[in-house]
């Protein structure tokens, strides 16, 4: 069998990079090796988890929030196994959309694990063994990434857990433990906190959320805390012993200056970021460049080190994020069809689905202080807001950082409700190159939240008009 492009991995980038390229007359195939495509953010990521954080804040809304609307439900009751099969659904409704799009597509798909054999050839080794030769023009490498471990500490699925078992566990723990402070760590940490779990958050870093914008960050952390969690910040688990009926964590500064503390727990959650998942793959064997991190190395147009190879998404540098792999799998089909494909790493939106969600878009202010960049600042607290003081949703504010010289927005950065969704107007702006005057000119839906942006861009020239 020959074709034009295949595709190793179908998570977002691997499918999106299909899709387009067959849109474009390639003949193309996809290689996965689960049973079912959309990697690891529709079976055990980004898909799952939203399901079980949107159910947990129904849960926690109808017991704390409800009576207070005037609407009597009495105590909810937590029927855990029915949420996870809510979950379960949503996940096999994505992944079966996937291999619609596929059908519809005409593109083939293998499902094995695969090898790059040469430039050209890819072998495909099925569950049972069997092994067939795929021939291609060009191969796209979109293998996505894989949890990071800890020196000394064995994930077992079921006490000692990654986000896949913490998104599959069968009842909520007492108390649980969740190692790094930042985007998985704190969405998961918030689910198991809404359904009755202590959770204790231990952080490395002096701060939770690495890379966003430290105001937001520490904003964020106070409405966290007031909701429930510990945090023991600039500290490190070193151990957990598994041995009895709870676990022992033993956590030390990380400075290591202090004596170190025992924290008992049900449940540990190890989220201490990913890494590049290449196993297998023979890239050492042919010539595949990879970095110190273990990442493969591609130029400006995705391809490696070795001619008609590619890669995408979390195996190359860059955020680990499903849209940010998306748009590089149609960048590098346009490629290969003798298009331009390009994808814009300045406007790459970062969301954080806990409640309040926790939206960037563009620069923080510490990243334009350390490149010199002067600028202006414009924010708008939604306590100011009409319809977040009605849905009582008013923790957090939206920020505007723009250029002091042009007042083109440099970056946007929204801790409140929904901000998952208002951070695409922003993106949107910085994409058209717009001035905090244009977004403030722009006329916004009354009664919105979306107001807030407007109102945090008037603030840019000190002229917000609800603050």
């Amino acid at each position: 069998m020959s074709y034009d492009l295949v595709v190793i991995g179908t998570g977002p980038g691997g499918y999106v990079c299909a899709i387009r390229a067959a849109q474009l007359g390639l003949k193309t195939a996809v290689v996965e090796k689960r049973a079912t495509h959309g990697g690891t953010c529709l079976n055990v990521g980004c898909i799952p988890s939203k399901a079980l954080l949107h159910a947990s804040e129904l849960y926690e809304e109808a017991k704390h929030a409800f009576a207070g609307m005037g609407i009597g439900v009495g105590a909810p009751k937590l029927d855990l196994a029915a949420m996870q099969a809510f979950k379960e659904a949503g996940v096999e409704g994505n992944v079966k959309g996937v291999e619609f799009l596929f059908k519809k597509n005409k593109i083939d798909a293998f499902h094995g694990t695969a090898r790059i054999a040469a430039p050209g050839r890819v072998e495909v080794t099925d569950r049972s063994g069997d092994r067939q030769t795929i021939e291609t023009r060009a191969i796209v490498i979109a293998t996505g990434s894989d949890v990071a471990r800890l020196k000394g500490i064995e994930i077992d699925e079921k006490r000692i857990v990654s986000s896949t078992g913490a998104l599959a566990l069968d009842r909520v723990p007492e108390h649980l433990l969740v190692v790094g402070g930042g985007v998985i760590g704190l969405e998961l940490g918030s689910v198991w906190r809404r359904l009755g779990a202590k959770v204790t958050v231990v952080e490395y870093l002096d701060r939770i959320v690495p890379g966003v914008d430290a105001e937001l960050a520490r904003q964020f952390q106070r409405i966290l805390q007031k909701q429930g969690m510990t945090f023991k910040l600039s500290s490190k688990v070193v151990g957990i012993d598994s041995s009895g009926e709870r676990l022992k964590a033993t956590v030390e500064p990380a400075a290591g200056e202090a004596a170190a503390e025992t924290i008992e727990v049900d449940v540990a959650l190890i989220a201490v970021g990913r890494v590049p998942y290449t196993e297998g793959l023979g890239l050492d064997e042919i010539g595949v460049a990879t970095d110190e991190r273990g990442r493969v190395v591609v130029d400006a147009h995705y391809a490696t080190s070795v001619p008609g190879i590619y890669a995408i998404g979390d195996v190359i540098n860059g955020p680990m994020l499903a849209h940010k792999a998306e748009d590089e799998g149609v960048a590098v089909a346009e490629i290969l069809a003798g298009r331009a494909g390009h994808v814009n790493y300045d406007v790459i939106p970062n969301v954080i689905y806990t409640a309040p969600e926790l939206a960037t878009v563009g620069k923080s202010e510490e990243e334009l202080q350390a490149a010199g960049v002067a600028y202006n600042v414009g924010k708008f607290p939604f306590t100011a807001n009409g319809r977040a003081k009605i849905n009582r949703t008013t923790d957090g504010f939206v920020k505007i950082l723009a250029s002091a010289k042009t007042d083109r927005v440099l970056g946007v950065h929204i801790l409140g409700p929904d901000a998952g969704n208002m951070i695409a107007e922003a993106a949107i702006a910085m994409e058209f190159g717009a001035s905090s005057e244009d977004i403030a000119r722009t006329c916004h839906a009354h009664p919105t939240l979306s107001e807030a942006v407007r109102e945090a861009a008037l603030a840019v020239e000190k002229r917000a008009i609800h603050m």
